[in-house]
């Protein structure tokens, strides 16, 4: 299958490709030996509930201590 590339440098995929990404329309771009890669990318929300950054934090084992540092560090 082939996709063209328009004088705006968009590239159209065939209707083919793009059928097996339901839902998806961004994709990551990239290049390798010569070849476009196209990585179908999904964009999830960010939910900032203070819950979840605590489990985060816990999980990483970043305590109160090491974000009182890390503030007085960047304020240097």
């Amino acid at each position: 299958m082939l996709a063209r590339k328009t004088s705006k440098n968009q590239l159209t995929l065939p209707k083919e490709v793009v059928g097996n990404f339901p839902g998806i329309d961004l994709f990551d771009a990239s290049v390798d030996n010569n070849r476009i890669i196209l990585t179908p990318v999904k964009i999830v929300p960010i939910d900032p509930s203070l819950e979840k950054i605590r489990k985060k934090m816990e999980r990483l084992g970043i305590v109160e201590n090491d974000v009182t540092e890390a503030i007085q560090w960047a304020r240097n």
